[in-house]
């Protein structure tokens, strides 16, 4: 299962359908928030064909999404935010606190701009960065790809990726 990983594009919509058109196919949208708007054309767009999970960012203000969201990716429990409310631009210390209390085996979320894969105490943490205002060095639009194996037992792999 291929999933593309994407955070903090501010309406910087043609960098989105970019990673659409370089990813695809793939099997799961995961957008960990600040679409400010457009998560409802991200559904629409061709090559979008599996299912979409997003919440809501500090910069979503006209959204029923929500703030966190948990769902499985095979028998692994998710855990996705923006991270605002756990004040991940100061530290992750809440943020994987929450997951803990989640029994999540993965965390996903955006706010820092910064792209993370890591994993920690069991966790598999995922940040993948920004397409609309990277804060990385060399200020490169990322995103994430999350691989995950039928066998062996659903393994995991992800890598950020860069426009």
């Amino acid at each position: 299962m291929k999933i593309v990983i994407i955070s903090d594009t501010h309406r910087k919509d043609d960098l989105f359908y970019k990673v659409v058109k370089k990813e695809a196919p793939f099997d799961l949208l995961i957008h960990a928030g600040d679409t400010e708007g457009s998560e409802t054309f991200f559904a629409q767009t061709p090559g979008v064909t599996g299912k979409m999970h997003y919440v809501a960012g500090n910069n979503d203000f006209f959204t029923d999404a929500p703030y966190d969201e948990i769902f499985y990716i095979g028998p692994h429990r998710v855990f996705l935010t923006h991270g605002h409310h756990y004040q991940v631009g100061i530290s992750e210390e809440r943020l994987l606190d929450e997951a803990n209390a989640q029994n999540a085996r993965i965390v996903i979320y955006g706010h820092t701009h910064r792209p993370v894969v890591r994993e920690e105490n069991g966790i598999l943490v995922i940040n993948p960065g920004s397409l609309g205002y990277p804060r990385q060095y060399g200020r490169v639009p990322s995103y994430a790809v999350l691989e995950v194996s039928d066998a062996p037992e659903f393994a995991l792999s992800c890598e950020i990726r860069y426009l």
